[in-house]
């Protein structure tokens, strides 16, 4: 009986099939994945073919490696910290490079694993203190240096940047420190900058550039505290000595770099995201952030010049080459989120270096990546100046792109509100009447202002990833309103506020906006993930990512992400970021869904993928760890996909 029901399903599915097709690994070299985007240059991309449309459905999971590096929350977030939740956030990309996985945990730990088995071949811990009560900051990865004739120990380094301001340098086959390296493999980067406050008001949490025998790093700064914010400077350190060799620090031209004791003048525009090198043009392309404080700019000392910017530094110099401002006067926390993606288009027959570079506005700038002129025509347009409380100084127009088109909705009135019942819209619909709402960039306000897209995008940190044949991109966008306040300085409550802003008149608090059913107050697909023709600056296609996870939600299509997409060339698109927590593998010409694989909890980071060998196994490799926002469990899952081995 079991076998004919076996039979009549596969007749009826029409999968059986394709399930027990056979397969022949195809020939080639081993792809390696050396850089956090794939390549120097981002992308998110790989040449990688063993794993194909036909028969990704077959993929299994090849292994599980786990840190046991994780924590919940235990107890209220720090009073007055700039982040909605606490606990561990697992935002990790493995590097494959010179033959074995690397990776970093939330609480700065390295591993370096067998890229076959995911068994551990060293560990190295830096010993950073961990408050467990608190918001940890993310580690997204580590960055791997060969240098060019160098043999023995070090020859090969892993370059880490920790929560508490180090840049270290390990030896990539023991994982020991790389003693040559600054003091003993370590440089801190808390000398020469503005002090850096509490511990985690400095960190660094993407992983460094490497350029040559460069290693270049940003930092994450505590957001929205205080005037004291510590520099966002870039700086860039002789790889094997770690003597340092250049600063950037985002002042506008003509004005004083350092303060008076000789050190990077503080509050200033940070790079938290990932850095971007052009290795031909020895070019270093940021993403900036925004000056203290993000949502008032009564104060900012002049240091918007740069801020929410794509800028291409001098890899020799740091000196800029060119900038291109996203948001002026940024007071929404538009900061540029994702790593600048460098192409090459064709344009009237000629072959066109580009940067890509995707926002949380869901705008996407098409740049020539020499002169940061727009290769598509972007427009400076009128934007809302009503509801601005009176010390503030608005810009009177924004930048938009003509091409490609925006990726979410500009804006929001009452006539968006949604729900699941009328009870619940109604609700939504009074909230957004009562606040200030309207087009893209409507002023903070003290009666409350209906950020969309709000401060979690549109698009964020991982949401880029372009096909290399096809120059076609894939990027997840987030659909969901947030309510934020100035609040005047004698009102401001701690335990009410997630900005103080000190030294301002001016606290901020903010909170999504949600029904009284726990839902957003707009229609769903809270999530989608998008296809752009970025040849023809047009969309291919959007389709919902995902679901928000619990039932009933999870029978509504398009739930919130975090985190990013991979591409290969055989087709596929590889995605979690959902707070459904499954990781997915769709057709990068339709969107339609190739596999889907349950997670222990959500995976919240760009996943990767390589062959180890020649001829070898193809495996997709993604964390899996939850967020410190609330999306899913925290955990320490770090897991590999992979084709059924084939017996020889």
């Amino acid at each position: 009986m079991r076998g004919l029901l076996t039979i009549v399903g596969c007749v009826v599915l029409a999968a059986c099939g394709a399930a027990v097709e056979p397969f022949e690994r195809p020939a080639g070299g081993a792809t390696e994945w050396a850089f956090y985007g794939g390549g120097p240059g981002g992308g998110q991309y790989s040449t990688a073919n063993e794993i194909t449309q036909r028969n990704v459905s077959r993929l299994e999971l090849a292994w599980v490696h786990r840190s046991g590096d994780f924590h919940g929350p235990a107890g209220k977030p720090r009073s007055q910290q700039a982040s909605t939740g606490s606990g561990t956030s697992f935002q990790t990309t493995p590097i494959f490079a010179e033959g074995t996985l690397y990776y970093s945990t939330p609480y700065n730990r390295v591993f370096a694993l067998d890229p076959e088995s995911g068994a551990a071949l060293w560990s190295y811990d830096p010993e950073v203190r961990v408050d467990k009560t608190l918001y940890t900051p993310p580690s997204r990865g580590v960055s791997s240096w060969v240098g060019l004739g160098d043999t023995g120990v070090c020859a090969h380094r892993i370059f880490l940047g920790t929560m508490d301001g180090r840049l270290i340098a390990l030896d990539g086959g023991t994982g020991r420190p790389c003693v040559d390296f600054g003091d003993r493999g370590t440089v801190d980067l808390t000398h020469g900058i503005s002090p850096p406050g509490m511990t985690g008001d400095y960190a660094i949490t993407s992983p460094a550039a490497i350029l040559d025998d460069l290693v270049i790093v940003g930092s994450r700064v505590v957001d929205g505290m205080d005037s004291e914010t510590p520099s966002g400077v870039v700086r860039a350190f002789d790889a094997r000595t770690g003597e340092f060799v250049w600063g950037w620090n985002a002042v506008a031209p003509g004005d004083t770099v350092y303060d008076s004791r000789g050190r990077f003048r503080g509050g200033t525009a940070n790079v938290w995201s990932i850095i971007s090198v052009d290795t031909e043009r020895k070019l270093v392309i940021v993403p900036t952030g925004n000056p203290f404080p993000d949502f008032f700019g009564g104060n900012r000392k002049g240091f918007d010049h740069y801020s929410s910017s794509v800028v291409a530094l001098d890899g020799r110099t740091g000196e800029v080459v060119w900038s291109f401002q996203t948001v002026h006067h940024d007071v929404w926390d538009f900061d540029v989120p994702a790593q600048p993606a460098l192409i090459d288009l064709r344009i009237d027959g000629a072959t066109v270096p580009a940067v890509v570079q995707v926002t949380k506005m869901g705008l996407t700038f098409v740049l020539h990546r020499e002169t940061g002129e727009p290769l598509f025509e972007v427009t400076e347009k009128p934007v809302p100046q009503r509801g601005a409380v009176p010390e503030e100084r608005l810009s009177p127009t924004q930048p938009f792109p003509a091409r490609p088109p925006p990726l979410t909705q500009l804006g929001i009135s009452s006539a968006d509100a949604w729900g699941l019942t009328f009870w619940d819209r109604r609700a939504c619909r009074l909230a957004i009447e009562q606040s200030l709402s309207g087009p893209i960039y409507t002023p903070m306000s003290t009666t409350g202002t209906v950020m969309y897209p709000s401060v979690i995008g549109g698009n964020n940190w991982g949401s880029m990833a372009i096909d290399r044949a096809t120059n076609t991109m894939i990027a997840v966008t987030n659909h969901v309103p947030v309510l934020g306040r100035l609040i005047p300085r004698r009102d401001c409550q701690p335990d009410q506020v997630i900005y103080p802003q000190f030294d301002t008149p001016y606290c901020f608090a903010a909170e999504p906006l949600m029904s009284p059913l726990g839902i957003p107050c707009t229609p769903p697909p809270w999530g989608t993930i998008s296809s752009v023709d970025l040849q023809r600056g047009e969309l291919n296609w959007t389709v919902p990512m995902g679901t928000l996870g619990r039932w009933p939600l999870s029978l509504v299509k398009g739930g919130i992400s975090l985190g990013g997409p991979l591409v290969t060339s055989t087709g596929l698109i590889f995605v979690g970021a959902a707070m459904d927590a499954k990781f997915r593998a769709l057709d990068l010409t339709t969107g339609d869904e190739l596999w889907s694989w349950q997670l222990p909890t959500t995976a919240n980071a760009v996943p990767m993928t390589y062959r180890s060998q020649a001829n070898g196994r193809q495996f997709v490799v993604v964390a899996a760890g939850g967020h410190f926002a609330g999306f899913g469990e925290h955990g320490d899952h770090l897991m590999a996909f992979a084709l059924p081995a084939i017996e020889e």
